[in-house]
């Protein structure tokens, strides 16, 4: 599918033109409103599950104070919202 290590919009919508047989546009459109949905459940707090390949979710990491490993100054870390993946375990017994 891709030469390279990345997976692209337009790898995906290649794909899926190769196996369902819809036109190239049809299959760009699919792509990005599947994209498109999975982002905006995401930005309103839902997990998003996606069957046999994982799950995505949204985590919120508190104030903290960390150090920089090459000074060792204390430094603040804002909080902030970090974006979680956790595969099935049908995928991650695919991969090993």
């Amino acid at each position: 599918m891709v030469d390279n290590n990345n997976v692209t919009r337009a790898d995906l919508a290649e794909a899926l033109y190769k196996e369902v047989g819809l036109s190239a546009s049809d299959c760009s459109k699919l792509v990005d409103q599947v994209l498109e949905q999975i982002s905006l459940s995401l930005l309103k707090g839902q997990e998003v599950k996606i069957s046999s390949f994982g799950a995505f979710s949204v985590k919120s990491k508190k104030k903290r104070i960390g150090r920089n490993p090459k000074t060792g100054v204390e430094a603040e870390i804002t909080p902030r919202k970090i974006l979680s993946f956790h595969p099935s375990h049908i995928l991650r017994d695919e991969i090993n």
